[in-house]
């Protein structure tokens, strides 16, 4: 690493490590909150009506995409501004792009409300709950406005790095989404005052990120400044971005649909339980590069050497960070599956589990340059990127599942992984040459990776499973210490570590 590069151990760095455990926090304590209240909702509702609210909870999470991007491109765009000591041009970015935002939510709002009655005749509910369904659907759509705004206020926020603001946020009003149906059910059975109180959550959420804005910012009580000169980067930024976050999720879950449709409806639960509990792991990579990509926009048109230096040793963290979870997963699945769900899952969603496994870990590396790329305001490669891997992933899938089942899907998956790493991975190396400094380590460790894993994969006694699964850490942790860390790293570690023991020691002395 250059001379230049060094300053990502210091306030970067150090701010960067900070707003990922921020983050990690933020998303994971809803998801312990839903683990608890999930079965006293079914209770409470009844399977047929928490069904419903789970298209509810989707309706609201799939149409954020009618921002259009907007809300990644203002944090784009405006930590770009901040790192180029522009902080006057702000109000015209934020109000513009709440604006589009309020239009385009509306548009959502439209449509949704539109096909109300037809998603509520369509779905096979008891007849009296026909029009409740509906009700519940459109008192959806009447709150996408708010809900696709929302993006906005924290895409400000993470652009001036205020993670620690959004976490606090987070934490509480995510978990209502789990907790306001448990506050319905001692008054009411029903959904539609759920329903109700989910969008009364949103509508509290939207009020205090925006209150944040205009208390982080002050400049942004200056009053409502529309800037038409800001529609098109906004547009054209958010435009790209869209593809991708179009394409993403498609790549991700298609593979169930395949299965469904070239074999049997029976054979995507084998793998569909698999999926979903690797996919949980992408946590690790959204919580590191929603904090990484303000940094890459900030910092990148003054400072390309450090903003680099930055994107190298993110993904080497990260790849030292996963490899222990995965391995972990890898060794004992069989096991996990026959005390979890039997003889049938163990033999048969194992080995898928194995596969997707290393396709997540891979994939998980691929959010770095992903990130990187989207920060320096090249979100048209990372879309194009994905336009041309799709069909391409969908013929190889259908080709793998027809041949091997559903663990040719699961190979596929690890196949495109590995492909959209490589090709990610070049298109960074252009706007940071420094990266290639980095390559041969990522690769050794990689391949390194791969082999432990396929070793125990392999190794089918358990007793020999777990001597390998411990050999593998301790000598992933030497060689992460020793080769895929440098100086900086290492330093760094031991500030964390001395900074745990110190907050640990004062929480006993108490």
């Amino acid at each position: 690493m250059t001379a230049d590069s060094k300053p990502t151990s210091g306030p970067v760095g150090r701010s960067v490590a900070r707003n990922t455990i921020w983050n990690m926090i933020g998303f994971c304590a809803p998801m312990l909150v839903a683990l608890f209240c999930f079965p006293p909702i079914i209770h409470g509702l009844g399977k047929e009506q928490f069904g419903l609210l789970s298209l509810v909870w989707m309706l609201v999470g799939y149409f954020t995409i009618f921002d259009m991007g907007i809300g990644r491109a203002l944090t784009r765009l405006a930590a770009e501004r901040i790192g180029q000591n522009r902080e006057q041009d702000l109000p015209g970015l934020f109000w513009t792009s709440c604006l589009i935002m309020l239009l385009l939510g509306t548009v959502a709002g439209i449509i949704v409300f539109a096909i109300s009655p037809w998603l509520a005749s369509v779905l096979h509910v008891a007849p009296e709950m026909k029009s409740e369904t509906l009700r519940s659907f459109q008192i959806v759509a009447a709150a996408l406005p708010v809900v696709v705004m929302t993006a906005g206020m924290i895409g400000m926020l993470e652009a001036r790095q205020r993670f620690g603001l959004i976490n606090a946020v987070r934490v509480p009003l995510g978990s209502f989404t789990f907790i306001g149906p448990l506050l319905v059910l001692p008054f009411s059975k029903s959904l539609f005052p759920v329903v109700l109180i989910l969008l009364a959550g949103r509508l509290v959420e939207w009020l205090v990120y925006f209150s944040l804005c205009l208390h982080d910012l002050p400049v942004l009580r200056q009053g409502f400044r529309w800037e038409p000169r800001e529609i098109k980067p906004l547009m054209a930024t958010g435009g790209w971005i869209t593809v991708s976050t179009l394409i993403m999720p498609f790549m991700v879950h298609i593979d169930r649909f395949l299965i469904g449709s070239i074999l049997t409806v029976g054979a995507v639960t084998y793998y569909a339980v698999s999926s979903e509990i690797v996919v949980k792991l992408l946590i690790f990579p959204r919580a590191l590069v929603s904090v990484l990509f303000p940094a890459f926009a900030e910092h990148f048109g003054q400072r390309q050497e450090q903003t680099a230096g930055l994107f190298a040793r993110s993904l080497s963290w990260l790849l030292g960070i996963l490899l222990p979870v995965i391995l972990l997963v890898v060794a004992f699945a069989p096991e996990g599956f026959k005390l979890w769900l039997g003889d049938d899952f163990m033999v048969l969603s194992a080995p898928v589990m194995r596969l997707l496994a290393t396709g997540i870990f891979i994939y998980c590396l691929t959010y770095i340059p992903f990130s990187f790329l989207q920060g320096i305001g090249r979100p048209d490669i990372t879309a194009r990127i994905h336009i041309i891997e799709f069909p391409l992933f969908v013929a190889l899938a259908i080709f793998m599942i027809r041949d091997y089942g559903i663990q040719g899907a699961a190979f596929a998956w690890l196949v495109r992984a590995i492909l959209e790493l490589v090709v990610m991975l070049l298109y960074a190396r252009r706007f940071a040459p420094v990266i290639g400094q980095y390559a041969s380590k990522w690769l050794i460790s990689g391949l390194l990776a791969l082999t432990m894993l396929a070793g125990i994969v392999l190794c089918d006694p358990l007793l020999w499973r777990i001597i390998l699964a411990a050999s593998g850490l301790i000598i992933w942790s030497a060689l992460v210490w020793l080769y895929l860390f440098d100086n900086d790293d290492r330093i760094e570690v031991r500030r964390l570590w001395e900074s745990a023991r110190g907050t640990m020691t004062r929480s006993e002395s108490r």
